[in-house]
């Protein structure tokens, strides 16, 4: 009876987990470059909160990788969680210690920085949940993990949006961070109480994502949500070279290569959006938070449509399908004028993100060799960032 009361206990962790990290997720996370452009930064300095923290991952990803082989899973993701999540409590304090201009170079800093433990929590978490629940347990514990963020993020960011149009600049951004910072010391006391005994055996290992929506450690700016797929495979490479470039020579290369394309198309503008919705549209924070919240919501709902959509048109031509479609969030960002445009924007982009993000990392899988994963994730992992 012991597994599975600590099972069970496991299971409301997790639970408990997503839905903290949804606050976090759906305040402080989601508004960083929003406050960003408030303060005046330009394109360039928007940029370097995306790039900053993707030149972290791409240097530390695979050290981080091999350092966690054989680790304690659950105290590397508490401590990963710690170092990561603690950032949050200094951004909230910005404002009462630095003009506007620093402020924007301390937020470009702390991203930067808080991405060296950020990568080892996200490698980390990505292995401890394959552990924690069996395969046969996991579309159930993540499809609720997924409805509870959904939930979650749809809430906050609607609370987000009354308080940032309700209190004066920036008190409204400083009080929606300390939510952001509530939502990260509990979700990281969550991840404390999860338990994986050394004693039991791991369940068997499945070569497919786990499609869980929450991936913690990973940033989002303008409304792009960068993949955690395979992280875990980082960690299960016992004696071999995650660095290999023969892999590139063959019909993978190509592949990379197509993904490479689609990534840096997808990217470029994304620092381009806050300023966007900030000086042309001139959006209130209520607004921008509404369009947030659409985002999240669509992203999540059309992820539940995923294995429906596969099971009719196949993984190869519902990537196609999606990652043409794709291009309408650009395009209607550009040709909105009002908050209904843009929100028009956000929930045509979450929706069409939801499903080219899961077609991407199905498309993956399906491509890689299953006795031969972790290195052909490594890669993955590099032309991502």
């Amino acid at each position: 009876m012991e597994p599975d009361r600590t099972y069970r206990s496991n299971v409301r962790h997790l639970y408990a987990d997503v839905i903290y990290y949804g606050l976090l997720a759906g305040s402080a996370i989601a508004f960083l470059g929003v406050y960003a452009a408030r303060l005046g930064a330009n394109g360039f300095q928007l940029g370097l909160l995306t790039a900053g923290p993707a030149i972290v991952n791409l240097a530390i990803s695979l050290p981080a990788g091999r350092w966690l082989e054989g680790r304690g899973l659950v105290k590397a993701t508490f401590s990963a969680s710690v170092g990561h999540r603690i950032a949050y409590l200094v951004i909230v304090a910005l404002p009462g210690l630095f003009a506007p201009g620093p402020q924007v170079w301390w937020l470009v800093g702390l991203s930067a920085a808080m991405a060296v433990p950020g990568t080892v929590l996200a490698i980390a978490f990505n292995a401890l949940l394959a552990d924690l629940v069996p395969p046969e347990g996991r579309g159930q514990v993540v499809g609720r993990r997924n409805a509870l963020l959904s939930l979650t993020l749809t809430v906050t960011s609607l609370g987000c949006a009354w308080l940032l149009d309700h209190l004066v600049f920036p008190v409204n951004f400083q009080i929606v961070f300390g939510l952001g910072a509530l939502g990260a010391v509990l979700s990281t006391y969550h991840l404390s109480r999860l338990n994986l005994s050394p004693e039991k055996p791991s369940p068997p290992r499945v070569g497919h994502p786990l499609g869980d929506t929450a991936r913690p450690g990973m940033p989002r700016l303008g409304d792009a949500v960068r993949p955690a797929v395979g992280l875990r495979f980082l960690t299960r490479s016992p004696g071999r070279r995650l660095l290999r470039l023969d892999i590139l020579r063959g019909r993978f290369g190509l592949l990379l290569f197509a993904y490479l394309s689609f990534y840096t198309i997808q990217y470029v503008p994304i620092p381009l959006f806050p300023l966007f919705w900030v000086r042309d549209l001139r959006l209130s924070d209520g607004a921008i938070s509404i369009g947030n919240a659409l985002f999240y919501a669509g992203m999540i709902l059309a992820s539940l449509l995923v294995r429906r959509l596969t099971s009719r048109l196949g993984h190869h031509r519902l990537l196609g399908a999606s990652a043409l479609i794709y291009g309408a969030y650009p395009l209607l960002n550009g040709l909105a004028t009002d908050p209904a445009g843009y929100w028009l924007a956000s929930a045509v982009g979450g929706s069409v993100w939801g499903l080219v993000n899961a077609s991407l990392l199905n498309h993956l899988m399906d491509r890689t060799p299953p006795d031969d994963r972790p290195a052909h994730m490594a890669l993955h992992n590099l032309v991502l960032n």
